[in-house]
């Protein structure tokens, strides 16, 4: 897509401002270093291509030309807000699982924040804040889709099994079209964030909920459980073999069955 018909199409949505890049290394890096440099509440950052994009941990993120969306977006917390953080990391995969089931599809959230499609990875989301002292100064939410084939990393190079919109719908998608839907999606549900109602909109989307799982906490280190839902502040809730529920909180984990 080109900008003139990206910026057109986002004209109604009330952004801060808005970037657009042919390439760009990192939509986060360069959303972390806008913010910095004072960009507005609700600043997008959006890229065709990513060369570098990151994942969560060291994890790169594969963004080929054309083929998927990455975006970032600065939020500055408002009133309130700064007293959820954690519930950030569920906002993106909320509103990209509204956006995607406009479409008919039935979108699932892998705790806490990977969007999967009949257990295949779609899209992942990574979320990083910016602290003065105790105080919240923004933060940056990334997000990435894959919308066509060619944004499917071979499998040797994913931990978890990726797939694409389009491969999910068997028809092309309208990528502009999409973002435009998440975006709205994901202005809707930032005013409910420190709602039950949005805390519950995550915990029906959760993957795997009432099944048996390996919750990854460190290297060489996991809990298991069964996924019984979120606590307040977005943590998994589990229920373990005896019966004792327990939390985990955001950190590296990865979710896994449990066969």
């Amino acid at each position: 897509m080109d900008e003139s018909t990206f910026r057109k199409a986002l004209f109604e949505i009330p952004l801060g401002d808005v970037r657009y890049h042919e390439s760009i290394n990192s939509t986060n890096d360069q959303a972390l270093a806008w913010a910095a440099g004072g960009a507005p509440d609700l600043a997008l950052v959006y890229a065709e291509e990513q060369t570098s994009g990151r994942g969560r941990g060291s994890r790169r993120w594969f963004t080929p030309p054309g083929t998927a969306l990455a975006f970032s977006l600065v939020l500055r917390p408002l009133s309130g807000e700064g007293r959820s953080v954690a519930r950030y990391s569920g906002l993106g995969a909320v509103a990209v699982c509204a956006a995607l089931e406009t479409m008919g599809l039935q979108p699932e959230i892998k705790w806490p924040n990977d969007v999967l499609i009949k257990q295949r990875k779609v899209c992942g989301i990574l979320v990083e804040a910016t602290w003065m002292g105790d105080r919240l100064e923004n933060i940056v939410v990334g997000i990435g889709v894959n919308i066509s084939p060619g944004a499917v990393p071979a499998s040797e190079l994913v931990d978890y099994p990726a797939g694409c919109v389009e491969g999910e719908l068997k028809q092309p998608v309208d990528r502009l079209g999409l973002l435009v839907e998440i975006l709205r999606a994901l202005l809707t549900w930032r005013d409910r964030l420190c709602t039950d109602e949005f805390l519950t909109a995550w915990e029906n989307r959760l993957a795997f909920r009432g099944e048996r799982v390996s919750v990854q906490i460190k290297e060489g280190r996991a809990k298991v459980g069964k996924i019984a839902g979120l606590e307040e502040d977005g943590s998994l809730l589990l229920q373990a073999d005896d019966g004792q529920e327990f939390s985990v909180q955001f950190g590296e984990v990865h979710l896994r069955r449990v066969l």
